[in-house]
């Protein structure tokens, strides 16, 4: 799972996806995956582009298929499943009206820095 979570936030780094956390889900009863990873951009373009880019960089790397993904239509809120790991890739917008981390204030966050 680390090695899955590594390469989608390599994947979110390479365009420009802002404010990258991953929550550990693995020790809440009835969560439903191990993980989320949650981005933001700021155009429903790049949104598109971020969950492009994870998709195709995973397979590349790991040969993981994605099970399913919602939200491409309108590209404001992109929700990809990888069974264990969940992506979220929101508008900048609706990721502060949503506020998916406060949902799971209790899950053990991880903050992703990079160089912009």
């Amino acid at each position: 799972m680390e090695k899955l979570i590594d390469t989608i936030v390599g994947a979110i780094e390479d365009k420009k996806g802002k404010n990258i956390v991953s929550l550990d889900l693995s020790g809440f009863d009835g969560a439903i995956c191990s993980a989320f990873v949650v981005c933001n951009a700021d155009s429903t373009t790049q949104v598109a582009a971020i969950a492009a880019g994870i998709e195709e960089k995973v397979q590349q790397t790991l040969g993981e298929k994605l099970w399913r993904i919602e939200g491409q239509q309108s590209a404001l809120w992109i929700a990809m499943d990888y069974v264990d790991v969940v992506v979220h890739i929101f508008q900048t917008d609706l990721r502060e009206f949503y506020r998916l981390e406060e949902l799971w204030a209790d899950a053990p966050l991880t903050r992703y820095e990079y160089e912009e």
